[in-house]
């Protein structure tokens, strides 16, 4: 028998399973996840030019569902999902705010876990 060790990529959105909520239980869950390290925020340079479709495309590809209506701002983006591994869960919540005039985009996750939160964060930055 032959053992043969390869690094292979393990693609996060992978585990990723969308979540339906309405706008109440969004904000409830997002004033829970208000400790040290389970927020995240990057304001950045878009790499390609702001499209709202291509935007939804991206993130419900990444699996996040996403919220309609949640934000009061409708160029906004709001989504939720799970990460579901054998031996825990871990809860995700996103908002993109693009800013079309700037071409720059603020990003703010809220996790309940410190270790995913940044991670999660530099994976979707390099989509937009």
């Amino acid at each position: 028998m032959q053992q043969i060790n390869l690094m292979l990529p393990v693609m996060l959105n992978k585990f990723f399973e969308p979540v339906e909520m309405d706008a109440t239980t969004f904000f409830n869950r997002w004033k829970q996840l208000n400790s040290p390290g389970q927020e995240e925020q990057k304001i950045f340079k878009a790499t390609y030019p702001i499209n709202q479709d291509n935007s939804r495309t991206k993130l419900l590809g990444f699996g996040f569902g996403l919220l309609d209506g949640v934000d009061p701002n409708p160029d906004n983006f709001v989504g939720a999902g799970i990460i579901k591994a054998q031996s825990s869960q871990v809860g995700c919540l996103l908002r993109l705010e693009p800013n079309m005039q700037a071409q720059m985009y603020r990003l703010t996750l809220r996790t309940s876990s410190n270790s995913v939160t940044t991670r999660l964060a530099d994976l979707l930055l390099k989509l937009f």
